[in-house]
């Protein structure tokens, strides 16, 4: 599924991948970044093939990105593309159900696929010995899908969850998903949503879906790119092998869209939605089509706008007259004319209308004034920062052409940007900004809580869009039964195993106990640091839980010779990325900056970490966006869900601790100020460098700018007792009226991460639910269509952390989704899991923990991890073995040692009406909860 805006991201991260109509250079003393290096060729029967290799990794990306989208849902079927996408992972002639996810995450790699307004793309990375057999299993559901009823029926269910669980359980979910699209267009069929509605999903029949496939899914409407280590001479034969005899239909692909009229005057509507817990508005203006040679300037004006603290939006709206919680924006390049949006979700006591005047305002000064030659190099800067991180790996190689083929209809296109993105002037921002932020065409929803008697606009599909129908003759279109076990063609053998490359490290300490680790890698010009200290919310009061995130967050809001928007500004003007948070166990604060700009990135990044005054000004402006973060939590099944099972497992120990209004409304700046003191010094910390740095260099930055950091006197306080936790198990509803799913949740106690059964238990739990094929989802999603997705987790923790199993259904299907999880953590323990199902799921670990490391920020981030808990940085080259080793019985046991339903706590959170008599039924001890009664302060929740 397409990722739509989400209240949870602070902002959409910035794509790039628009470009100009004609090739540009970049600006003098631009940075010059290494074009993408590929080959291509086009078979005779249409089909684009694009191939990236590279010696330097251990796995293959392969991405089939299709020249179809949500624009071409039938008429009536709005969300059709998207529905259509799950079915392409059911059966094919040669491939019964789920046998697509045995070829791609049972050998440690992953399949996922998402459907846009233009096109669908199906992606998958897994261990470069798998790529002949990835290939195959792509070109046997390019040519030979099977659509029956049972899967139709099976996977339009699971659409159906999806919608709730993103659009109807989601507070804003209507806003990002509906209205968005509804309220811009009444003619084009971008203006339906994409994600469809309930009406149109099951009006959809199998034979429209056989249809649509015959109709889009053929070579001549698809791009093949594959990235990674292979040998180009083979990976030609194999396409050629698979792909070649896959047919062209002989008739044209539909291609005619309808223009949507000039709009000439603005539209205003006002909406009122219920669990909405702060008002929300959003501007949007008609924006160009992605060939547009405007485009360009159109992504510098959205990152001046919107990247960043730095950013005219948050400087204005967040910071300075704190009237909005959030503030982004949505820029996609679309094939035809599209939306560009911007949206603030209001501070609390604020209103939609305040909002709407202070966009209008900062809408205005781009309009009025050039943007400043400071604001045009931090735009920039941060867009080529962001298109190298996207290169590090085969993926974001393979995605970034074949957006560029698909949506530019131009490989080249994805370079040519960086260079027409460094010419960019303040001239050309100026007027793409006069000529797009159109006041007369402009659209203004003001999204508002449910009011008593208020009923505001409504916003639907105009009865206007013009959508085509299927018209492909019954004859012309194919249907496909899977093949009788023994007719079926077998995949091909995996090839020879690929190791992966782990970077060798290098360790000193320094004079003050500052532990310094670096971990070269050369291949692309980026560093990244992570610094973590041994303490986090762990060692929050027991008055003042949130605090280690609350001193976390202000580290980087103003030091002794920097305010807050002086760091904001250094940071983002270097294309460099500082960010800190705090977890149960311990802080950190990561960086991630272009290697030729180190040295400048390491002296704020320092500066933060060693300095930070903690003004009383910037600690109100935090609590109140923390604030109005919970009470958006506080508004959906999911949140509400993990914040109960912290204390339904731990009560009032250390790891039960809950942030909540009270417990920030008490946090003083001198509590801050005391955390930073006592837990910030450099002999409870490790600082380890990645990338582009040899290790000489790296303990150069780390001497020069940590170096002269004074060891405290004091000893650091003993750490807190985190393994206590509540005793009797508990089962807590929490009712939400109106809400459009409930969360269902149960939890466990786990083991230490240094504990001898934690790699047994990783990987029971891996078994029971650890990803797509996992036991919850396949019995939970698979197989009944009950949720979009069911899994579960086990946090690697100083003292034994919390197992967590979770889904979200429909509010009527609670007690089943319950009951279907309790069976399967009731049967993880009693047999040895059977020896393929176990190899699958340990494969899963290792193929993630491999792709972890890809990264400079993932190695850096899992060799500070280690040494928290005291394991050296050699660990991460025996985790492949620490897996491998566990056997089917350790396993078992060790499942029998903690996976106990009996022992369990049970959390639902949802329209209790629906659910709560049916789930005492069996769990006699469920206790309901009103949400607007729930106190988070309390070992109870009352």
């Amino acid at each position: 599924m397409k990722r739509f805006i989400t209240l949870i991201a602070a902002a959409f991260a910035l794509v790039a991948c628009a470009t100009s109509s004609a090739p540009q250079q970049p600006a003098a003393g631009a940075l010059e970044v290494a074009p993408l290096q590929y080959t291509m060729r086009t078979l005779p029967n249409g089909l684009r093939v694009y191939a990236m290799p590279d010696a330097n990794t251990a796995n293959v990306s392969v991405q089939v990105w299709y020249d179809v989208g949500s624009v071409d849902d039938p008429e009536g079927r709005s969300g059709f593309a998207h529905l259509f996408e799950h079915i392409m992972f059911k059966s094919t002639r040669n491939m019964p159900e789920q046998f697509f996810d045995r070829l791609t995450e049972d050998v440690g790699g992953f399949n996922n696929a998402s459907t846009y307004d233009d096109f669908t793309n199906y992606y998958e990375v897994v261990p470069a010995n798998h790529l002949q057999r990835v290939l195959w299993a792509e070109a046997d559901r390019m040519g030979s899908l099977v659509v029956n009823e049972e899967s139709f029926d099976s996977e339009r269910d699971v659409v159906k969850e999806e919608l709730r669980q993103r659009v109807l359980a989601s507070p804003y979910g209507p806003l990002f998903y509906m209205y968005l699209n509804q309220a811009n267009y009444s003619v084009h069929p971008y203006g339906r949503p994409g994600i469809g509605s309930i009406e149109d999903l099951d009006a959809a029949t199998v034979e429209d879906v056989r249809a649509f496939h015959a109709t889009y899914y053929r070579p001549d409407n698809a791009v093949l790119v594959v990235a990674g280590n292979f040998d180009q001479a083979q990976l030609d034969a194999w396409v050629d092998e698979y792909f070649g005899d896959i047919a062209r239909p002989n008739r044209p692909i539909p291609r005619d869209y309808p223009t949507e009229p000039v709009r000439t005057q603005p539209r205003e509507y006002t909406v009122y939605q219920p669990n909405v817990p702060l008002p929300a508005v959003m501007i949007s203006y008609p924006q160009p089509e992605s060939t547009s040679p405007d485009l360009p300037a159109l992504y510098v004006l959205d990152a001046i706008l919107s990247n960043g603290d730095s950013s005219r939006l948050y400087q204005s709206l967040v910071y300075q007259q704190q009237i909005a919680a959030q503030v982004f924006t949505n820029l996609e390049a679309t094939q035809d004319p599209g939306a560009y949006s911007i949206f603030a979700i209001l501070s609390e006591g604020q209103t939609a209308e305040a909002g709407q005047a202070a966009l209008a305002a900062e809408i205005a000064r781009l309009r009025d004034a050039p943007v400043t030659q400071a604001e045009l190099d931090e735009a920039k800067n941060e867009i080529v920062t962001s298109t190298i991180q996207g290169r590090e790996t085969a993926y974001g190689r393979a995605f970034e052409l074949a957006d560029s083929v698909i949506r530019y209809g131009d490989a080249a296109y994805a370079d040519r940007l960086l260079a027409a993105i460094q010419a960019t002037t303040a001239a050309d921002v100026q007027r793409v900004a006069r000529s797009i932020l159109n006041e007369q065409r402009r659209v203004v929803v003001r999204y508002l809580p449910a009011q008593e008697g208020a009923t505001g606009d409504t916003i639907t599909t105009a009865p206007t869009i013009q959508a085509r129908s299927l018209t492909i003759p019954q004859s012309e279109i194919p249907t496909f039964t899977l093949a009788a076990e023994g007719e079926r063609e077998q995949p091909p053998a995996a090839g020879t195993p690929v190791n992966a490359r782990i970077p060798q490290t290098a360790q000193r300490t320094l004079a003050n106990g500052l532990r310094v680790i670096v971990a070269p890698n050369r291949s692309l010009p980026l560093v990244s640091a992570d610094f973590r200290i041994a303490s986090g919310a762990s060692a929050d009061p027991s008055n003042r839980a949130g605090l280690a995130s609350v001193t976390a967050d202000l580290l980087n809001k103003g030091t002794t010779t920097r305010s807050a928007t002086e760091i904001a500004r250094a940071v983002e003007s270097l294309g460099a990325q500082i960010g800190a948070t705090a977890g149960p166990d311990s802080s950190a604060v990561s960086l991630q900056t272009r290697a030729d700009r180190a040295g400048d990135a390491f002296a704020i990044y320092a500066d933060v970490i060693r300095n930070p005054t903690f003004a009383g000004e910037e600690l109100e402006r935090s609590r109140q966006q923390f604030l109005d973060g919970l009470q958006v939590a506080l508004s959906e099944p999911g949140s509400i869900a993990g914040m109960a099972m912290s204390r339904a497992i731990y009560g009032n120990a250390p790891y039960g601790a809950v942030t909540s209004p009270t417990s920030l409304a008490a946090i003083t700046r001198d509590d801050a100020a005391s955390y930073h003191a006592t837990y910030w010094r450099p002999d409870n910390a490790v600082l380890v460098i990645s990338g582009d740095v040899s290790a000489e260099d790296g303990f150069a930055l780390a001497e020069r700018y940590f170096g002269d950091w004074p060891r405290p006197s004091a000893a650091l306080p003993a750490r807190p007792d985190a393994s206590a936790h509540a005793a009797p198990a508990r089962t807590i509803v929490v009712d939400l009226p109106d809400t459009g799913q409930a969360a269902v949740a149960m939890g466990l106690r786990g083991v230490a991460r240094t504990d001898a059964d934690y790699f047994p238990l990783l990987v029971a739990n891996n078994v029971l639910g650890g990803g797509y094929s996992a036991r919850l989802n396949t019995e939970i999603r698979i197989r009944r269509g009950l949720s979009y997705g069911a899994s579960s987790s086990l946090s690697a923790r100083l003292a034994p952390g919390p197992i967590v199993a979770s889904a979200q259904t429909r509010n009527d299907a609670a007690v089943q989704v319950y009951e279907l999880m309790r069976a399967e953590i009731d049967r993880i323990g009693d047999t040895p899991t059977p020896e393929a199902e176990l190899t699958a799921r340990k494969a899963v670990l290792i193929g993630s923990f491999g792709r972890s490391v890809e990264t400079t920020s993932g190695v850096a981030g899992q060799i500070s991890a280690l040494a928290l808990y005291g394991l050296p940085p050699e660990s991460l080259g025996s985790y492949v073995s620490d897996i491998t080793n566990v056997t089917a019985e350790q396993a078992r046991a060790a499942a029998a040692r903690y996976f106990d339903p009996n022992r369990a706590d049970v959390v639902v959170v949802g329209d209790a009406q629906h659910f709560y008599d049916g789930l005492r039924r069996v769990r006699r001890n469920a206790e309901r909860i009103p949400v607007d009664q729930l106190n988070l302060d309390s070992e109870t929740l009352r």
